[in-house]
């Protein structure tokens, strides 16, 4: 399956995609990684990735469809793969459809997780980072330390990341309505979209996704 994941700031897209890459055998294939992997492996699209970056300027969408492309054509994306954080915007969408086109190839489904604001900004600004190691992450109300500010594991400070607060997250989720979340109405004119709760447990919110994906893709047969 060829599937984009979709949904807003806090809706656990990068644990779900992981589960869902990992049961569906295919590639899991994040902007973050992309342009991790091209930087540190010095590729020609890293350079120029990072000589944008270094500027403080945004990557042009040119460059990171060019890495998303490499990436899909890799062999261990040749049954399928699921982008997370690409497409960005409605242009990169339309970029991805002519890729796909010219590669003889298209989407099975873009997987959209729903979560309501209040419950986004509830999640994000509640957690709490140890300052020893960003590996422990704790949270105000889903996760609380055994000793509050204290770190479970060892013993160091607990803080709340800048751009964890309130504020930004709400700045977050406007810069989402705004470029993001019109792909939702792009993809379901071609009637890929696939809507699920993303509220709950991971697992459930994994099974639910496994069970809305399989009718969609039954549907489309």
């Amino acid at each position: 399956m060829r599937i984009v994941l979709v949904g807003p700031p806090g809706a656990g897209k990068g644990t779900q995609a992981a589960f869902l890459a990992k049961n569906l055998s295919i590639p899991h294939i994040s902007t973050g990684d992309l342009f991790r992997a091209n930087i540190s492996q010095q590729t020609e699209l890293g350079k120029l990735a990072k000589s944008y970056m270094d500027a403080g300027n945004l990557v042009p969408d040119e460059v990171t469809i060019a890495m998303a492309k490499d990436r899909m054509e890799q062999p261990d994306a040749e049954n399928g793969f699921l982008l997370d954080g690409f497409p960005r915007n409605v242009s990169q969408a339309e970029a991805l459809d002519e890729l796909l086109e010219t590669e003889s190839m298209q989407l099975d489904a873009v997987l959209d997780l729903e979560v309501p604001e209040d419950e986004v900004v509830k999640r994000i600004a509640g957690r709490r980072i140890c300052r020893n190691d960003s590996a422990h992450v704790f949270h105000v109300t889903y996760k609380q330390p055994a000793q509050e500010g204290v770190c479970d594991v060892c013993g160091g400070e607990l803080y709340q990341r800048d751009d964890d607060s309130e504020e930004t997250v709400r700045k977050r989720l406007e810069v989402y309505h705004t470029q993001t979340e019109p792909i939702i109405d792009y993809y379901k004119a071609q009637g890929l979209v696939v809507t699920i709760s993303a509220l709950g447990k991971v697992e459930d919110v994994t099974t639910r996704a496994m069970e809305a994906l399989k009718r969609g893709d039954e549907d489309g047969k």
